[in-house]
């Protein structure tokens, strides 16, 4: 018998027995749907988290004050001395490795052009703040360095503010009123949409550091008059994150006079920890994910063998008439086992289809992006085959080694 010939007699046996090819099929079926479905969402899941980590910056570094401690109480994040834009400079002209930095400064208010108006914020920054951030200009410009510092009422604005006050039209030279103030729109920004905990992005309203603390008093204290709520500074490619935050600690140790051993009472945050943690949870999770679809495959070709062995016992006379008018032991074998490898495929199929279906479903209902990688679906199918031929070898040489004349007197 030829290949083809084994294949016919295969789906023969199957549609003859379709109920119980259909059980023994059910373990493939879902390990494969299972892989689908886990491995897409997973995929989906991770290209949304680094669309998130490129709209903050990926190299982007975070510093702000940390608590404080007063007469041996230890006050909340953020009570300690604030930034100034003192470190700022001192950051930007002594760190080695960074391509951009900026301090942050901003105040809620309304914004009114014509007769509409929208409560937002607006953030005073520096003009490293675009580079740090991973901001990309639109249309227009961003202020230059002589504007942030000589105090130009100037903004640049997100999509939201575009929409809600110019109707989705240029809003490039025109005069906005912020706080009662005029400024002049001299560039816009490209969307980012919403974050991973639902804010709007594109709500942004930037101006220089300068004017917003002088309009609108924001980071002012009768202590510290060049206050800045936060620090951003990007590390530029091929350096050293470790390096530079080590670096950026003893600078600002030194600066904020902290004592050798004393705790500090600044935070530097990095989103390249972030990401790394982010790696190694999802390499524990593929791990996990690989064993439970190994495990549902395994017990899947159990099923599959414990069928096949049923098949060779009730098909003993058969296999012995075979034998007693001359078809050769490798023919028994490779009939019996094309026959699991395409219990195995089909059931391999029908959980691509369960399991793409399944994925579809899940994206629809949960308002999620999904990933179905052709990789994962074609190793998923793969895999189902390689179970049909390693769990039917047995049974296919138990088939081949039996006795013609044994075989024939079976009952």
């Amino acid at each position: 018998m030829n290949a083809l010939a084994s294949l016919r007699v295969a789906l023969t046996a199957l549609r003859i027995n379709a109920l119980r090819s259909a059980l023994a099929m059910l373990g493939v079926i879902i390990g494969v749907a299972s892989v689908i479905v886990l491995v897409s969402i997973s995929e989906g899941t991770k290209q949304a988290v680094e669309a998130q980590i490129a709209s903050f910056g990926a190299n982007l570094l975070i510093i702000r004050p940390g608590s404080s401690m007063f007469g041996g109480r230890r006050g909340g994040a953020g009570s300690a001395e604030p930034m100034t834009d003192r470190d700022v400079t001192a950051i930007r002209d002594e760190i080695a490795g960074l391509s951009g930095v900026s301090g942050e400064v901003s105040a809620s208010t309304t914004l009114v052009f014509g007769g509409i108006n929208w409560t937002s914020r607006i953030q005073g920054v520096n003009p490293d703040y675009f580079t740090a951030r991973g901001w990309v200009i639109d249309e227009g410009r961003a202020f230059s360095g002589a504007e942030d510092t000589g105090g130009r009422r100037y903004v640049v604005i997100g999509q939201t503010i575009i929409r809600e006050l110019f109707d989705g039209a240029s809003p490039l030279g025109q005069s906005i009123r912020i706080g009662g103030q005029p400024f002049e729109v001299i560039g816009t920004l490209e969307p980012k949409g919403e974050s991973s905990w639902g804010q709007d992005q594109d709500d942004v309203v930037f101006a220089p550091l300068a004017t917003v603390r002088q309009r609108f008093g924001a980071g002012m204290s009768v202590t510290v008059r060049d206050a800045v709520s936060t620090i951003y500074a990007d590390i530029a490619p091929g350096e050293s994150t470790s390096r530079v935050i080590a670096d950026i600690e003893d600078l600002l140790r030194i600066r904020r006079d902290i004592q050798p051993g004393a705790e500090d009472d600044f935070a530097v945050g990095s989103l390249a920890e972030f990401i790394r943690a982010r790696n190694e949870t999802e390499s524990q999770l593929g791990l996990l994910l690989a064993v439970g679809a190994g495990i549902v495959l395994l017990v899947g070709g159990i099923g599959i063998m414990n069928i096949m062995l049923v098949s060779v016992t009730e098909r003993t006379r058969e296999i012995g008439l075979r034998l007693a008018v001359g078809a050769r032991r490798a023919d028994v074998r490779n009939q019996f086992l094309i026959e699991s490898i395409v219990l195995c495929v089909i059931g391999g199929l029908a959980g691509l289809v369960v399991g793409v279906s399944g994925t579809l479903i899940y994206a629809e209902v949960g308002q999620l992006e999904i990933v179905i990688d052709p990789v994962i679906v074609a190793i998923a199918i793969g895999a189902s085959a390689f179970v049909g031929v390693f769990f039917g070898l047995y049974p296919a040489h138990r088939a081949s080694r039996l006795n013609p004349i044994d075989a024939l007197r079976f009952e």
